[in-house]
């Protein structure tokens, strides 16, 4: 399971990302991903792009498109700039795309309407990754988020699925098998969120929670707790075939040891 984990990488500018990249290629860390928020947007993230491809065509990378940090001018003029990173990402072959609406979806422009629209397209051919957070329902009262995946599937267009972070194992796993009955069908790969645990994490994350993601008072207030969980949802991704996403940070020796400590046997 660790030679297939995923790691995706944050930073400012492009020397933090070759400091990064120059890490995960002499740790062997081959799966990265690129994210498209913060300062990682619009022309930076287009740079990014070709700099890996240019200098670092050994990673296998997913790139997240945020329609939401992507968006400009005006709906048209953004449905074309995601047209033309499509068609090149399928020319080129050398990564995939994680499509996001975005935390502050855009009216008429999110992830559902834009993959209607790409359907309609005729001589693009090209699979998409979809986010889903699982928690949405019984943690945020948001009731739809099962009809918008059920919506994202019925497109044809989506090879995977990509589970929000969260810290209740029974609802992820109603969640999971119930995609397996919405997808039954379909050739999807599937990705979770896994956040590691240590005493720093934890006064970021009560300072300032991230948007949706779920995580209890008792892996807040224990470590010792969040560590027994990380296992508990490690050994669920490994059952169900999950492919985990480190989204905490791993760049150093200690920290990319404490992430490989919970794949031990």
């Amino acid at each position: 399971m660790i030679s297939n984990l995923r790691f995706e990488l944050s930073f400012k500018n492009i020397s933090q990302l070759e400091n990064q990249l120059n890490f995960c290629k002499f740790n062997k860390i081959k799966n990265i991903n690129i994210p498209c928020k913060g300062p990682i947007k619009k022309d930076f993230f287009n740079f990014t792009i070709k700099y890996i491809t240019k200098n670092y065509n050994e990673f296998n990378v997913t790139y997240h498109y945020s329609l939401y940090y992507q968006y400009s001018q005006n709906k048209e003029k953004s449905y074309r700039d995601l047209l033309n990173f499509l068609k090149n990402s399928y020319l080129n072959r050398n990564y995939e795309i994680l499509l996001v609406s975005g935390s502050n979806k855009k009216k008429n422009f999110d992830a559902i309407n834009v993959l209607s629209k790409i359907k309609e397209e005729k001589n693009l051919k090209v699979k998409l990754g979809i986010a889903y957070n699982p928690y949405l329902k019984k943690y945020y009262n948001d009731t739809l988020e099962r009809d918008r995946l059920d919506m994202k599937i019925s497109s044809g267009l989506i090879n995977s699925i990509w589970f929000q972070y969260g810290t209740d194992i029974k609802v992820l796993n109603n969640e999971v098998n119930y995609l397996k009955k919405v997808a039954k069908y379909e050739k999807i790969n599937l990705f979770g969120s896994l956040l590691i645990p240590s005493k720093q994490f934890i006064a970021r994350f009560k300072f300032r929670p991230w948007k949706g993601v779920h995580i209890s008072e008792k892996c807040l207030c224990s470590l010792d707790a969040f560590y027994d969980f990380t296992r508990d949802l490690v050994c669920f991704y490994k059952e169900n075939n999950i492919t985990p996403v480190i989204e905490t940070d791993f760049l150093s020796l200690e920290k990319l040891g404490s992430v490989y400590s919970f794949f031990e046997k």
